[in-house]
């Protein structure tokens, strides 16, 4: 009895660990290139050296360890499952959580649109002033967002979504890592982040992207390594046959795998996956990050040294070195700095209490 109580107390310790450390990797990284987004591979190495960035600088205001919309977002979807998780457990309605994270990110537009927490918040990250900060949030979020659309759970995938159809762009995928956090069948987790991707993103790309780093994740958190995460992943979207919207997904990803298997990683390889501005380049960015280094360091600063979307990039490979180390895996003096890292860590342990409860 003993010995079957210690194992579920160290699997439920390890589980916080990798939800911290998902949630907190993700704002190291978002942080790390949030100063560098918009600057060639060029430019990064001009104002910082031959080696670019080594370790977090401040941004164009000055402020050293700053978060973009890329962590406001993922916090809100957090948000947004908590409430969903909490209600199922409590007055057993399924289905209700493409709604309440519909609800979290109108919550996360607020942020965008008012100067502070107003009279009408009651609690939750809308209470928190430091979350109103607009940080080139993506157009295609905020045009998306603007209208009140939850997809159909019926429908089937494949066709683009009825809101932007055609953007495919990094701003659902970076939002999609905490899908796979919350100990749900990964089936069920790549399915909801890939729904809940069509509030913003209509393109097929787009949605599959966010599918999978959420099945990727999902496996992380399991304990699966990250090479057999993505091997499953992909096998998964390799389910959905009939429609070729993961095809790009797919083929980005066999990309990221084979040029990690190559050895020797380099800011040069890093761009001939792309810029990151798209969903699935942004995904085999990171991907290919993550596993061409076991050092966490020099993953996380391979992740954002090079043209293009430097805190996309950086949020998701954080998000899978977190999701595969733990939080104690994690460079501590950056996450010292983070911005918001004791109420991220705070509501990451909030999230995985309420998930180990059934």
């Amino acid at each position: 009895m003993y010995d079957r109580w210690n194992l579920s107390w160290q699997a439920t310790a390890s589980y916080r660990a990798r939800v911290r450390g998902c949630l907190l990797g993700g704002a190291i990284g978002d942080a790390l290139g949030n100063p560098v987004e918009f600057d060639s591979l060029d430019r990064i190495r001009a104002e910082h050296g031959p080696r670019g960035i080594t370790g977090l600088v401040p941004d164009g205001d000055g402020v050293v360890g700053r978060i973009t919309d890329d962590t406001q977002m993922t916090l809100f979807t957090v948000e947004g499952l908590q409430q969903a998780h909490h209600r199922e457990r409590h007055k057993g309605i399924g289905g209700a959580a493409p709604r309440l994270v519909r609800q979290a990110y109108g919550r996360w537009l607020d942020t965008q649109t008012r100067p502070g927490p107003g009279a009408d918040v009651d609690g939750g990250l809308a209470a928190r002033p430091w979350l109103y900060a607009r940080r080139a949030p993506g157009n295609a979020c905020l045009s998306g967002l603007a209208q009140d659309h939850v997809p159909d759970p019926m429908l089937p995938f494949g066709p683009p979504g009825a809101v932007n159809p055609q953007s495919k762009g990094c701003g659902a995928v970076m939002r999609s890592a905490p899908f796979g956090l919350g100990r749900a069948p990964v089936d069920f987790a790549f399915g909801l982040a890939a729904r809940c991707a069509q509030m913003t993103h209509g393109h097929p790309t787009g949605y599959y992207s966010a599918g999978a780093l959420a099945a990727i994740v999902t496996h992380l958190v399991e304990g699966e390594s990250l090479e057999g995460s993505v091997l499953r992943a992909l096998r998964l979207l390799a389910g959905h046959p009939g429609h070729p919207g993961h095809d790009e997904t797919t083929a980005a990803l066999h990309r990221a795998l084979d040029l990690a298997a190559e050895g020797d990683p380099t800011p040069e390889k890093v761009e001939s996956l792309g810029a990151g501005w798209i969903a699935e380049e942004a995904l085999a960015i990171a991907v290919y990050c993550a596993l061409a280094t076991t050092d966490v360091t020099r993953a996380l600063l391979l992740s954002v040294n090079h043209s293009g979307d430097s805190d996309s990039t950086g949020a998701i490979c954080g998000n899978l070195l977190g999701a595969l180390y733990g939080d104690h895996g994690l460079p501590h003096e950056w996450l010292e700095r983070v911005e918001g890292r004791a109420e991220i860590a705070a509501l990451a342990d909030d999230f995985a209490a309420e998930c180990v409860r059934r």
